[in-house]
């Protein structure tokens, strides 16, 4: 039995595994809802990325009073600025995503965002970056592009919401490890929660703030609760286990959502999906083995 194997049957592993999966279960319920309200029932993007990172900055004040927002201390406050500044843009991308693509579609195409990673990491912060990785970029945006397909009538810009998050959440995530050498994760996690919901306020009122009411007002609250639940749970499983063994289970969140959209939406994905989001799948997982033998090489 392999090391690797033998690593995954550990409990730890196993119940690293079992969070990362109910994390997707989350984040696809989360994703169900958003559509709901964007597509469904019209209400404006800006509008609900606003609401929803209210209402889960609300669920997560125990944990601000814990910590203390004197936490937020640090040298580098522009850098954190401009982390958050991004990741709000990223998050208003993708809720006006999924309020003009299907679920399967957006979230075939967000999953581009470690490629955007490495790009950055070679242009931004001068990391090498060998074949191996240029090929599994390569093959990741091919197999975006196969389920974009640009070159089709039914093509719309609206398409490209969604690489335009992956695309932010990609840049936000370069800074945030630019930031872990040198500051606390107390201190990223509460400059995020403080800063995100007054950034999403500013892009909501450009493009005219909406106040909810109602089955809205009830459903925007869930989205919150279901921002943080998964987010906790996602934590929980970077924390119990390592993230190579865990990152896997995190792909499932593709046939996760496709599901959820299914059963809710009546969407039905063809045949192009599943060769354009196993392109991706594909290159994802080759570059965390890739990384992985690269880490132990290195020990």
């Amino acid at each position: 039995m392999s090391e690797t194997t033998q690593a995954f049957f550990t409990s730890r592993a196993m119940a690293g595994a079992a969070w990362m999966i109910l994390a997707g279960v989350a984040f696809a319920l989360l994703n169900v809802v958003t559509q709901w309200m964007t597509m469904q029932l019209g209400f404006s993007a800006t509008s609900t990325a606003f609401w929803q990172y209210a209402f889960a900055l609300i669920f997560s004040l125990p944990f601000l009073l814990r910590v203390g927002l004197s936490a937020m201390r640090t040298v580098y406050p522009w850098r954190h600025i401009v982390r958050v500044g991004l990741a709000a843009l990223g998050v208003g991308a993708w809720v006006s995503g999924l309020a003009s693509v299907p679920i399967w579609q957006a979230i075939a195409l967000v999953m581009t965002s470690p490629f955007f990673i490495i790009l950055g990491a070679r242009l931004f912060l001068g990391e090498r970056v060998g074949a191996s990785r240029w090929g599994a970029a390569a093959v990741g945006f091919a197999g975006a592009a196969i389920i974009l397909q640009p070159w089709s009538e039914s093509f719309t810009w609206a398409a490209l919401l969604p690489v335009l998050s992956a695309l932010l959440w990609g840049a936000s995530s370069l800074i945030t490890k630019s930031l872990t050498g040198i500051e606390r994760p107390e201190t990223i996690t509460v400059w995020l929660l403080v800063l995100l919901t007054p950034i999403n306020g500013v892009l909501a009122l450009s493009a005219g703030f909406v106040v909810p009411s109602g089955t809205m007002l009830a459903l925007l609250a869930l989205a919150g609760l279901l921002t943080v639940v998964a987010q906790f749970l996602l934590t929980l499983a970077y924390t119990v286990a390592d993230a190579a063994y865990v990152q896997p289970f995190d792909d499932l969140k593709l046939p996760l959502n496709v599901l959820a959209g299914w059963l809710v939406f009546g969407y039905a994905p063809s045949g192009y999906l599943w060769l354009g989001a196993a392109l991706i799948l594909g290159a994802s997982l080759f570059i965390m083995r890739h990384e992985m033998k690269r880490e132990r090489a290195s020990a």
